[in-house]
């Protein structure tokens, strides 16, 4: 047989104590405990300023929700914020905790009704205090999503689309559905969360409702959607949160469609089916 296992102690003898391996085990166990229960305090106390933050903020789509679902969605934001470099471009300008707190709110509440999604491959965001001239499309834009990994923003133009929650036009809802309609797409820790059946439903739907709208030059969902599909799917994001009631009565069948595809149904106050 194997001896026992021995530690030294600080006995007044200095000797040896035998300890068997159940003790062991339960000694490791514990040690183990210990350090999760650790770094679990650690992380909590990063996202506590954020969480607070947002508290305190109260903003609108938050607000509506139950005590439970504030919680979920308290500790997305707080998460979102920690995975990500927020870099400030131009002089003089900063991005602060505040500013933090709504660009991951505007992600979370894309992706609230689905199980976590964080945007992985999206790992910067650039924000500049207004407009930043593209050098590459060579013009002024207020945002976009690239494939290098970057959300880019125009911090005037995203708070002018929370400034008014009804026309239909928000600039962080626009760009995060844009990171969220590649992120389901690149193979990833995060590929491939979005239900395939729902999401071959609204490609239908949506590449009819884009045909129609080319010859009609109207409708409920504006001109710029009908560019591409990417495009369609981020201005139909903006009006599915903004004008959720206008858009279930122009057209129900793409509106229910983008509702079982995001699991959430805004015009009925439900934001997890």
């Amino acid at each position: 047989m194997l001896p026992p296992l021995c530690i030294r102690y600080a006995g007044k003898s200095m000797a040896l104590a035998e300890v068997t391996p159940l003790q062991a085990l339960l000694l490791v166990a514990v040690v183990y405990a210990c350090i999760e229960l650790a770094q679990y305090g650690i992380k909590q106390m990063r996202l506590r300023p954020f969480i607070l933050e947002l508290r305190r903020q109260q903003l609108p789509y938050y607000a509506t929700l139950s005590l439970v679902q504030q919680k979920q969605f308290e500790k997305r934001v707080a998460n979102f914020i920690l995975q990500k470099s927020f870099v400030a471009r131009g002089s003089g300008f900063t991005v602060t905790t505040p500013m933090k707190v709504r660009i991951a709110a505007s992600a979370v509440q894309l992706t609230f009704g689905l199980r976590p999604v964080y945007f992985s491959h999206f790992k910067t965001l650039l924000v500049y205090p207004d407009r930043y001239y593209s050098t590459i499309f060579k013009r002024y834009h207020c945002g976009e999503v690239n494939m290098r990994g970057y959300i880019v923003l125009s911090w005037a133009d995203f708070e002018n689309g929370y400034s008014n929650a009804t026309d239909g036009f928000n600039l962080g809802l626009h760009e995060m559905a844009h990171a969220l309609h590649l992120e389901n797409v690149i193979r990833n820790n995060e590929y491939d969360f979005l239900d395939r059946e729902h999401l071959q439903v609204w490609n239908n739907l949506s590449k009819s409702e884009m045909q129609q709208q080319r010859y009609t030059q109207s409708g409920f969902i504006r001109q710029q959607a009908c560019h591409d599909e990417h495009e369609f799917f981020a201005v139909c994001v903006e009006s599915f949160f903004e004008r959720s009631h206008e858009f279930r009565l122009s057209n129900p069948l793409l509106y229910d469609a983008m509702s079982q595809l995001l699991q959430q149904d805004p015009a009925r106050r439900v934001y997890q089916l």
